[in-house]
């Protein structure tokens, strides 16, 4: 079974897409933000993140920089989901390493569509 590591500071966000990947046949694990995260990286690799922009301690974008920097953090398929919908920003989350990019509010075909195109379903 995929590991999908979800990441969003909004409790609420997590559970909604804990839900949609759990249907896709993932199993899931959460972090409020990108310092966590990273912890949980550092224990286990997961396939996938799916991945906040905002959040506080430490930002998607800060967090994808450092997880690109670990040992194997080059192979988790990364997935941005923010409301940040602006080309600049879409631009330099792909710079730093994001596979795709999901706007929200976002839906089970939504997320099943993206994670089509990665190639993690």
């Amino acid at each position: 079974m995929k590991h999908c590591l979800v990441v969003d500071d909004s409790a609420v966000i997590r559970k909604v897409a804990r839900r949609i990947l759990e249907a896709l046949a993932f199993e899931v694990s959460e972090a409020e933000d990108g310092a966590q995260a990273l912890a949980k990286c550092q224990e286990a690799m997961p396939e996938a993140v799916l991945l906040d922009w905002n959040m506080p301690v430490m930002d998607g974008y800060e967090f994808l920089k450092a997880l690109r920097q670990l040992p194997g953090g080059d192979r988790p398929k990364v997935i941005f989901c923010t409301t940040e919908n602006d080309v600049a920003h879409i631009a330099k989350a792909l710079q730093a390493g994001a596979d795709e990019y999901i706007m929200k509010p976002f839906d089970k075909d939504i997320v099943e569509a993206k994670f089509q195109e990665v190639g993690l379903v």
